[in-house]
């Protein structure tokens, strides 16, 4: 008689991040389908028994049951009900994974990147030549590491003699060297503009920390030099917030940037620590509810088994409001402070979803500390906002309502 592999996902599983590497190694090693169970039991999976699929679990160590045909039914039932915020997702094809990462990593461990290794999903590693070569539509998904997409190396000018911060200045000057560039902020903003193309043609990006707002001032400030001499030779231009233009900018509008080079943030859209008043103890955002059956985007994006997440810091590590344009999803807020911590658009015919702070484990990170170790946080729910992302590209596609 057949049977049912559930994979729950609330707070009886032993290893969410592990689920997600198992949902993903069933659909790219078998060509399975996977009933994605938003809203029930924390957003868990199903899947038809094998007794690979339940070895491999054990061997991952995550948690599983094994249920019948008919509980099976009466699970899938229950979600349909039009009572029920649930609804059922057919994930279908694993999404190709590229991390946009410098080839010197710099001094930053990466959560992304953590979190695919220790789920055990495959992904390539791509730069800046990559994404000017036109590698990215070989792509489904694209993360951006913490990238400084203005060109200003982080504004890290004050580790200026730091062999990391030497080295990465290097590497991005020898890549614009290679492809002509005169600057590297002009070089970088090209591989914006191909990652945008990306998007616009259909691809998902997903970014975190400065990788986020530094991607839109990009955008923005086309054809202004918002970069002061000490990261390119020559003064900034002193009218550029004058001339920043959001039409094409991804999440961001109306804010401005900060041209002083020795001030490490980059614009008025970050909520920056001592502007939000919270500390490790009391940092913490709220992820909304979105309905399962019209909006499954958005509810997929935001399945956990908590819906209060523990707070952490980045260069970048939240989004004041009024900088947010009105068609942006705001997926999570810390209210208090009115800023977004996790918000989710579209941009041509793809998808974009940007996550402030570093490390949703370590609160504040700092340079030159060892990386987070995942098997100390396997149920780690800032974590699980990363891997919805991985998967939700392979749901069997439904129209956003809102």
């Amino acid at each position: 008689m057949a049977n049912r592999l559930l994979i729950p996902m609330d707070n009886t599983q032993k290893n969410h991040l592990k689920a997600y590497g198992v949902a993903f190694w069933v659909l790219k090693a078998y060509n399975t389908e996977i009933d994605w169970l938003l809203n029930y039991r924390g957003g868990s999976f199903m899947v038809t028994y094998t007794q690979k699929f339940a070895t491999e679990m054990t061997i991952r160590g995550v948690s599983f049951e094994v249920i019948s045909e008919g509980n099976a039914a009466q699970i899938l039932n229950e979600i349909a009900s039009p009572d029920a915020n649930m609804d059922a997702v057919k994930l279908q094809k694993p999404p190709t994974i590229a991390v946009y990462s410098p080839k010197s990593k710099q001094p930053w461990d990466d959560a992304v990147t953590m979190v695919l290794t220790y789920a055990e999903i495959p992904y390539d590693v791509v730069f800046d030549e990559e994404v000017l070569n036109g590698k990215l539509p070989e792509y489904d998904w694209l993360h951006l590491h913490h990238e400084d997409f203005t060109g200003q190396y982080g504004k890290f000018y004050s580790f200026k003699d730091y062999p990391w911060y030497r080295e990465q200045k290097r590497e991005s000057e020898q890549i614009a060297d290679k492809f002509n560039f005169a600057k590297v902020s002009s070089m970088k903003l090209a591989v914006v503009k191909k990652i945008q193309e990306f998007v616009a043609g259909g691809g998902f990006m997903f970014a975190m920390c400065n990788a986020t707002d530094t991607y839109d001032l990009a955008i923005a400030s086309s054809g202004v030099d918002i970069v002061e001499s000490p990261y390119d030779g020559d003064p900034a231009d002193p009218n550029a917030n004058a001339k920043l233009k959001y039409e094409d900018t991804f999440a961001f509008k109306d804010f401005k940037v900060y041209t002083d080079p020795y001030m490490i943030e980059f614009s008025t859209i970050d909520n920056q620590p001592q502007e939000r008043g919270m500390n490790e103890d009391n940092d913490y955002f709220t992820l909304f509810q979105f309905s399962a059956k019209w909006d499954p985007i958005p509810t997929m994006l935001t399945q956990n088994h908590e819906t209060l997440i523990k707070g952490f810091l980045g260069q970048t590590t939240a989004y004041k409001n009024q900088y947010i344009k009105p068609e942006v999803v705001i997926l999570a807020e810390t209210k208090q402070a009115h800023e977004a911590r996790y918000i989710h658009g579209t941009y041509g015919k793809g998808l974009f979803t940007f996550y402030g702070g570093h490390d949703p484990e370590d609160y504040q990170h700092r340079i030159g500390e060892e990386p987070t170790d995942l098997n100390l946080h396997p149920n780690s729910a800032g974590y699980r906002l990363i891997l919805n992302n991985i998967l939700f590209p392979a749901a069997k596609k439904k129209k956003l309502k809102t």
